[in-house]
């Protein structure tokens, strides 16, 4: 039987997980040397090399897949302890999410969770396209992501969509988009996206008016921020509407695309591990998103978006 060295893979989770031998030595409370002899003795064990010695250091593809298979042990020994207490070391779970769902529904879903405090969480936030590579990666337990591609071991399920419409200020549309949403204004008018990974708008404009054109943006990756930064007349960008609903019924938002909304679906992605704590986590963001989150009537595209929808299709 194969032996199992699991004070060298805690030793490995800890230097990739905080990024740097130093910071792991003084989290698992040993020396640095000893640190890197423990991941020495783990990498002759397995026969090949485990941590790229970059900085910050980088597992290999062999060190990440022993690094996901730490973590699943952790979350199963965590589900034999007793009855978290005062003298209970709370287990960690770490999940990753787009920040428009941070931003609305996932606070709503983790309830269940931190009243009273059964974990503690690491939560992750990436572009909706990308969450599920951390999850392939064994770096996170579970992920909302809007990519329906299966990983092995791993159940997913439908959340719902989000609808996203494309808004600005009143005095920005005003400006910009006077004789409407066409591509000559939006080949002009300064937009906003969330990041280098956010693809959503040029995305919008490909399905709504057919411009595949450049167009000038400005880059904010909060998105409490975001919301802020089109009230306050900088730019126009795609919003939630589960985030702009207050804004639009106080006037401080428009729709500039007369109603025309996109609709993203999003999926809940999680390794198949049955524990009280991973059952009662994906129970409530199950539960939690078909609150809130549009269902049916959202048609999937190539892109994994949904087909540009008529906004009175459903409501969010």
């Amino acid at each position: 039987m194969r032996t199992v060295d699991y004070r060298g893979l805690a030793a490995l989770d800890a230097v990739i997980g905080l990024g740097s031998f130093e910071r792991a030595a003084q989290a698992l409370a040993i020396s640095q040397p000893a640190i890197s002899q423990r991941i020495r003795t783990l990498e002759n064990l397995e026969g090949t090399l485990l941590i790229i010695r970059s900085q910050p250091p980088k597992p290999t593809e062999a060190g990440q897949r022993l690094i996901a298979h730490y973590r699943q042990v952790k979350l199963l020994e965590a589900a034999l302890d007793a009855k978290p207490g005062p003298t209970t070391q709370l287990p960690e779970l770490a999940i990753a999410v787009n920040a428009d769902s941070a931003a609305t529904w996932i606070p709503e879903a983790l309830g269940p969770l931190l009243t009273p405090p059964s974990c503690l969480l690491d939560i992750r936030l990436d572009d909706q396209d990308h969450t599920l590579s951390q999850l392939r990666e064994g770096r996170v337990f579970a992920c909302v992501t809007s990519t329906t591609e299966l990983v092995a071991g791993t159940t997913a399920t439908l959340l719902g969509s989000m609808r996203y419409l494309c808004l600005a200020s009143p005095a920005f549309a005003q400006q910009w988009f006077a004789d409407g949403f066409t591509a000559e204004a939006v080949s002009l008018a300064p937009a906003i996206t969330f990041g280098s990974k956010d693809a959503m708008h040029e995305r919008y404009l490909e399905h709504r008016l057919g411009y595949t054109g450049r167009y000038p943006h400005h880059v904010l990756g909060s998105a409490r921020d975001f919301v802020r930064f089109i009230e306050a007349g900088y730019a126009y960008g795609m919003v939630p509407q589960l985030q702009a609903e207050k804004s639009l019924a106080e006037g401080k938002l428009v729709d500039v695309a007369a109603g025309q909304a996109i609709d993203v679906p999003l999926m809940w992605h999680a390794w198949d591990i049955q524990t009280p704590l991973t059952r009662t986590l994906s129970d409530a963001v199950i539960a939690t998103a078909r609150k809130w989150l549009l269902q049916g009537g959202a048609r999937l595209t190539s892109l994994g978006l949904a087909g540009v929808s008529d906004a009175d299709s459903g409501q969010a």
